[in-house]
Order: C-alpha cells, then structure tokens, then sequence
C-alpha cells in the first residue's frame, strides 16, 4: 500500500514504511526525479513550465511561490495515497517542513482524502518513543501487505 508519511521528508517515517511492506510516499523521491530528469539541467532551479500548475491546483497566485512550489511537489504524493501516518509537532531534526501554511494545507488535504489515517505525537522520552513505534508498526500491519505478496 502507498503510504504518505509526514513530515514527507522524514527518513524515519519512510525507513519503518518499508520495514512493514509499504511503498513510503516522501518528498524525497519527488525531488530525486527532478535532479535525475535529463533536460532539468540548472539544480537547483529544476522545474518545468507544468511544475507551477500543479501547485496553483491548491494555492491562488497570490500565494507565496513557495507554497505553490511546495504544493507541485506534493500533488502526486497526495493523490496516491492509500494511507497516511502524520506525527504532530515534531522537532526539526525528525523531519522539518519549514512552512506552516503548506503544513496546514497537506494536513487539510490528507484528512479530507478520508484514507486510513494514523496521528501520533513526536515521542519526548524512551518509553513514548516505544509507543510511537508501537502504534506505527500496529497501524502499517492493519493495512496488511503490499498487493501480490504474502505477509510475513
């Protein structure tokens, strides 16, 4: 199942994903693609002409370029999702996304997609971090495994 994790930059979110026979969908990946393309070749100024669109698909013109750009990344994210894990208010090493009104608009778009949603709180001690995984590994294993395989 393809899950969209949040903080989408989090390497440890998308580490437990796989770890349970899911596809993490992250911002990394969308961001590999654009440093890959042949054609794209000025990094980090790497958009195409359609980029822009995708991100004026959920923020006017009038919004900053950044959430607009933000959003390009994110469209094919959200709209392959099949399930999502958000951790509310984690530190910025965890996974940070710099912009509360993309934050607030990803978090908004997830929960009005009504897939099967998991919101966990950062962990601030060993035994929340325990739970943490514990409610993750619990939740991923609800989802069952990925289509044409057997579960473990």
């Amino acid at each position: 199942m393809k899950v969209f994790i949040y903080p989408t930059n989090s390497l440890i979110l998308s580490d437990l994903v796989e770890r349970f026979g899911h596809e993490p969908l992250a911002i990394m990946q969308e961001i590999g693609k654009k440093v890959r393309t042949p054609g794209l070749d000025s990094p980090p100024i790497n958009i195409t002409p359609e980029d822009p669109k995708f991100g004026l698909k959920y923020a006017a013109v009038e919004v900053p370029s950044g959430v607009r750009g933000r959003m390009s990344l994110f469209d094919s994210l959200i709209a392959d999702a099949e399930a999502a894990i958000v951790v509310r208010d984690p530190v910025i090493s965890f996974g940070c996304m710099g912009c509360a009104r993309t934050n607030e608009l990803v978090n908004f778009l997830v929960r009005a997609k009504k897939i099967p949603m998991l919101e966990v709180d950062y962990p601030e001690s060993e035994e929340e971090a325990k739970e943490f995984v514990y409610k993750i590994s619990g939740f991923l294993k609800s989802l069952g495994s990925r289509a044409g395989e057997e579960e473990a």
